[in-house]
């Protein structure tokens, strides 16, 4: 039998070096789920997706029924990054300059000066965003995609990091809004919250009792300035992606295209959303090159709200996540 040497320890093969320094990105990333952990028990995918959705410095959907930790967790995020934060509640009696703001007459100067609204700011939360119409979800078009907002024919830019998350419940609930696709595909991520399961059920139940939740921020500090989260998000940019990983990319979003369950398939700016998410989940595992596996994995959140399965198959009982399953299987994996 050969003897196999941990070719590591010998001197005349050097060890690996990353072409990125991840140490840092990663420390960090692991002290936000620290905080994070300290209120909120599971929901692990929602937290990593949100951290990719982060590094991705894109917009975030979170839909699930009511009380399963989306607006908390969305708050606790947020106090762990040392940037500006911004709550609205969509009711359906929101207006547009409600998010936006409005221009107001100055008696003393005689001029009307624009007052902004709470979407100035980095890290917005929006509950319940389908709780408002159409003409309040669409205030969010421009701010979503071009980081700025137009009034009275002046611009105004976002400062960054700008990162919108919103919660919504399932659509079939009462008193609630479709949103238009145009404002779904400005979301990078649509991250679908199940409830805990048993274990999770009894340890959130006695955090309860024994008062550790009785004030639920307070025991989360800030961890991560807006500085280094922006240094984070230049990294991911430079993360390698080889070009059969690309074509795979590419093969993905063509295949949604073709599908015959489908009714809309997913659009280039699925393809570049896919790529980012990719580099971020690569950040993520501490990697500074992408695998088929992260593409996989980015797959779900970035297709599923930007696909539309065909009225007969929906009728069937058939979801996205399946058709986008079905769809992955069917793809060779580039070695």
């Amino acid at each position: 039998m050969e003897n196999f040497e941990n070719t590591s320890s010998n001197p005349a093969i050097p060890e690996f070096q990353p072409r990125l320094d991840m140490k840092e990105l990663q420390q960090s990333l692991e002290a936000v789920k620290a905080e994070i952990g300290k209120v909120i028990v599971g929901q692990e995918s929602m937290i990593e997706h949100l951290l990719a959705a982060l590094l991705s410095n894109g917009h975030v959907l979170i839909e699930g029924v009511p009380g399963v930790a989306k607006t908390i967790t969305a708050k606790l995020l947020a106090k762990t990054i040392d940037v500006g934060f911004s709550r609205i509640q969509f009711t359906p009696d929101l207006m547009p300059s409600d998010i936006l703001g409005t221009s107001i007459f100055n008696v003393k100067n005689s001029e009307f000066e624009f007052k902004k609204g709470p979407i100035f700011s980095s890290f917005i939360l929006i509950d319940e965003i389908n709780r408002s119409p159409a003409k309040t979800q669409s205030a969010l078009f421009e701010v979503m995609e071009e980081r700025q907002i137009t009034m009275d024919g002046k611009q105004y830019e976002m400062q960054e990091p700008f990162l919108v998350v919103a919660t919504q419940n399932p659509i079939e609930h009462e008193g609630t809004y479709r949103l238009p696709e145009a404002q779904l595909d400005r979301f990078l991520f649509k991250i679908n919250v199940g409830y805990p399961n048993l274990s999770q059920e009894i340890q959130i139940i006695k955090n309860q009792h024994s008062n550790k939740l009785e004030d639920k921020t307070d025991a989360v500090q800030k961890v991560i300035s807006g500085v280094q989260l922006k240094n984070y998000q230049q990294i991911v940019k430079n993360i390698l992606v080889e070009p059969q990983l690309l074509e795979y990319i590419a093969k993905i979003i063509i295949n949604t295209r073709e599908n015959q369950f489908l009714y809309l398939g997913a659009s280039p700016r699925a393809s570049l959303a896919l790529l980012t998410a990719s580099k971020s989940f690569a950040a993520i595992r501490g990697r500074d090159f992408v695998t088929p596996e992260d593409i996989k994995e980015a797959s779900y959140a970035v297709l599923r709200h930007r696909v539309m399965v065909s009225p007969e198959r929906e009728m069937e009982g058939l979801t996205a996540d399946e058709i986008i399953r079905q769809i992955l299987e069917a793809i060779e994996i580039p070695r």
